[in-house]
């Protein structure tokens, strides 16, 4: 486990809690993905050129020292850039549910990888 501890920013605040780099680069790659079905959702058809095609949505779970699960369904937002996420951080003491920007996430995410190496 790595000492640095992953801080997400928040709409308002921050949560900073103990995570792994492995975990950190399954969150990055499900972010990504994500990403891919937002981007799919905003590339709208052109009239009369049929519907689009519903994505489905991002389920994240970790469980180490805190319970950690991350929800967004990519076709309620009409950008990448728009999107929030629901966001749960919990142990047995505290249990915590905000939204939080999906843009601010995967820039949190990418500098705790970098910090860790």
């Amino acid at each position: 486990m790595s000492s640095i501890p992953l801080t997400l920013n928040l709409i308002e605040g921050s949560v900073s809690f103990s995570f792994s780099p492995q975990a950190a680069r399954e969150l990055k790659t499900a972010t990504d993905k994500l990403m891919e079905r937002l981007k799919a959702v905003a590339a709208k058809p052109t009239p009369g050129g049929g519907k689009v095609t519903p994505q489905p949505p991002m389920e994240y779970r970790y469980t180490g020292e805190v319970f950690l699960e991350i929800f967004c369904n990519p076709n309620i937002w009409p950008t990448p850039f728009a999107a929030k996420v629901l966001l749960t951080v919990r142990n047995v003491n505290i249990r915590l549910t905000t939204e939080a920007e999906l843009t601010r996430i995967i820039e949190d995410i990418n500098q705790y990888l970098e910090q860790v190496g």
